[in-house]
């Protein structure tokens, strides 16, 4: 699997002279995504858990809404096939978010530090994480990608293959949290995201409308609570 995500390059080292070596870094892998027998996308991706990224890109982007809406994929030679069910089922895209959900501060470290866990990003800096945890506790999935949309799309994605009830969980992310990643929160009815990052104005005003908790610059034993502090105990 590292070989499809990893490649060994040689380059030259300046460091009070020349020198050269090798070293892996990340592979940028073009996934083409067709619906219905049309092209829909083509994304930039680190060739892992495919299928669950494009569940979740299908998902997010409003062309399913559940995973039943899905007659068939195939994914090979870097191609995802997707043929639709005949008819969309009824769905719903939530203005608020409808849970009762709250965890205790220290899960949030927790979350934060399971996705920071990676062997990739230790030996290349190069890609984000983003996990989905039942309770704020209960380890759902973990994924990684060279961007944060599509390794949050990837764990989306994971849930709606297993059915898991978004209204229970926390997603950790890395990195920024700009508006798109509280829209696919929001989507999902996901109530608490938590990054080490900081979010952007319109994603903390969303947030406060959508009534999703975003705990950002979760480092150590501290956090910053941008909006509905209430869920965190």
């Amino acid at each position: 699997m590292t070989d499809r995500i990893l490649k060994t390059v040689e380059y030259t080292r300046v460091n009070g002279g020349f020198s050269i070596t090798r070293e892996r870094v990340i592979r940028e892998t073009a996934l083409k995504i067709n619906v219905d027998g049309r092209h829909l996308a083509t994304a930039m991706i680190t060739a892992a858990m495919e299928k669950e990224f494009v569940i979740g890109h299908l998902f997010n982007q409003g062309i399913i809404d559940n995973i039943i809406d899905i007659k068939s994929i195939d994914i090979k030679d870097n191609t995802a096939d997707i043929t639709l069910a005949a008819v969309k089922a009824e769905g719903k895209n939530p203005t608020r978010i409808t849970s009762d959900l709250k965890v205790n501060r220290e899960d949030i470290f927790t979350c934060v530090r399971a996705i920071l866990k990676s062997e990739i990003f230790t030996e290349t800096e190069a890609v984000h994480s983003a996990g989905l945890f039942r309770g704020g506790r209960e380890e759902i999935c973990i994924a990684e990608d060279l961007g944060r949309h599509n390794a949050l799309d990837k764990v989306i994605g994971f849930g709606l293959l297993k059915n898991v009830d978004f209204s229970t969980t926390l997603a950790a992310s890395t990195g920024r949290q700009p508006l798109e990643m509280i829209l696919k929160c929001q989507r999902a009815n996901i109530p608490i995201i938590a990054t080490k990052g900081v979010p952007t104005t319109l994603a903390v005003e969303t947030a406060e409308k959508a009534e999703i908790t975003i705990a950002g610059l979760v480092r150590g034993n501290t956090m910053i609570v941008y909006s509905h502090p209430s869920r965190i105990e």
